[in-house]
């Protein structure tokens, strides 16, 4: 019998309900449209070798970036939902090694009458396994294994937005940096000029028209000043969540801000399948529902189950193992549903279009990855211009107000030609401030839109 049920089982135990996974499909074009003309200047093997925050030579945000990965929360979360994952995966691996269990129990029993009072004594030992003939504890661990790899790519993709998130903060309280300087230095120039207004009032050469135009300069700049520490506040705070820090018990000295803003190459679509995390979790996921499939398929084939005992029972503790009161036992059992008005095909049937579910999302997954390069390389490229022209625009606009300051000074023009020429001036430089931290923001978001730094193998 146990010859029989050995071959019947070996015979069995290469059969699969599954459909064989193949990864799907991907609408992936022979390059970038935004990328075609452009050399990025940085070289690839940069971004290949590690920290992708070090391709922008800041020291400050060298130091701040690799603490995300040990405290921020969101990143925590995540990888306890990996070591939950893989700890699921342990779980179904077990289901395909027998379970073994021991018994033991001590009564007595008696009663009135003619019944006696005796003791009854028991240790058994009991295997039970369940063999994997139809292949369902196989797909059971396989989508467990295929989910742990969707968590870990999950781990990855939160790593990664926590970074670039802190990235982008931190070069937007640059930027608010450079802006308090340039208010700051505007204030001071603004109060002298007041001075100066006050002092063409007093002596008559001037209209008190002018004195309050020049109060009015003066106090919006202080009034844009104070919104600009506001705003250094609440970047400062985002910063410290993001590092898993109280906002009370951080603080981040204003510093230089490094201007340097990579062009970063984009590479191949094709190397995005490898290299975005989400989309890896998108794929991963497609292959832990096509194992469903096989589970939902394994209920129209019957359950098999191997089971023995091993023990011993007797009335006496002294004597309870010997040979004679040894018992054993050894069985095959099988169950299978006959009839349950299509339940079966019905699960089976939304095993299949959970499946494709999975595939339609990895395809929008792709193609909004895609998209997500050209747009940045969009932006990388006309911000380039754009600074460039914001250079152009502010070293103007600078000896524009000087000139008619000079000439306010000597009587040549009246007071308003100077406010146009000086609001004219302070949008400029502001605009060339913001298009330098547009130009790093972007890289970081290209960064992230290429799935970040990685390590060749």
């Amino acid at each position: 019998m146990k010859i029989i049920l050995g071959a019947l089982t070996l015979a069995l135990a290469g059969c699969a309900t599954g459909p064989a996974y193949q990864p799907p499909s991907a609408p992936l074009p022979a390059g970038f449209k935004e990328a075609q003309g452009w050399q990025p200047a940085a070289p690839a093997d940069l971004l290949d070798k590690g920290p992708w925050w070090e391709l922008f030579g800041d020291a400050t945000l060298n130091a701040l970036a690799p603490q995300v990965e040990v405290n921020n929360q969101n990143v925590a979360a995540a990888q306890a939902r990996y070591a939950q994952a893989r700890a699921i995966v342990a779980e179904q691996r077990a289901a395909l090694f027998p379970v073994v269990t021991l018994d033991a129990s001590a009564n007595r029993s008696g009663g009135g009458g003619q019944q006696r009072t005796g003791n009854q004594y028991r240790v058994n030992i009991g295997a039970s396994w369940e063999p994997d003939v139809w292949g369902r504890l196989a797909a059971g661990v396989g989508g467990a294994r295929a989910g742990a790899e969707a968590s870990a790519a999950d781990l990855a993709a939160a790593r990664l937005a926590a970074q670039g998130e802190l990235a982008a903060n931190y070069f937007a309280l640059r930027l608010v940096d450079a802006q308090l300087a340039l208010l700051g230095e505007t204030v001071q120039g603004y109060q002298r000029v007041l001075q100066i207004t006050q002092n063409r009032v007093s002596a008559g050469v001037a209209p008190s028209s002018d004195l309050l135009q020049a109060r009015t300069q003066w106090a919006n700049a202080s009034a844009d000043l104070l919104s600009a520490q506001r705003q250094r506040a609440q970047l400062e705070h985002a910063i410290a969540v993001l590092l898993g820090k109280a906002p009370a018990g951080f603080a981040l000295a204003a510093g230089p801000w490094g201007l340097q803003a990579p062009e970063i190459p984009a590479g191949l679509p094709a190397t995005l399948l490898e290299r975005r995390p989400d989309i890896a979790a998108a794929e991963r996921r497609v292959a832990a529902a096509n194992a469903q499939i096989g589970l939902a398929r394994s209920a129209y084939f019957p359950s098999l189950s191997l089971g023995g005992n091993d023990g011993v029972a007797g009335s006496q503790a002294g004597g309870l193992f010997s040979a004679s009161h040894t018992l054993w036992s050894l069985g095959l059992s099988a169950a299978q549903a006959l009839f349950n008005a299509g339940a079966t095909g019905a699960r089976v049937d939304q095993a299949g279009a959970a499946r494709d579910l999975t595939v339609a999302n990895y395809r929008q997954a792709v193609l909004e990855a895609l998209a997500d390069v050209e747009n940045q390389l969009a932006a990388s490229k006309v911000l380039a211009q754009q600074q460039a022209l914001r250079e152009t625009s502010a070293a103007a606009a600078s000896q524009v107000e000087q000139q008619m300051l000079n000439r306010y000074r000597a009587g040549q023009i009246g007071y308003s030609e100077v406010v146009t020429a000086q609001v004219t001036a302070l949008n400029a430089r502001r605009a060339l401030l913001q298009a330098q931290a547009d130009r790093q923001t972007t890289a970081v978001a290209l960064v992230q839109a290429l799935g970040g730094g990685w390590r060749k193998p």
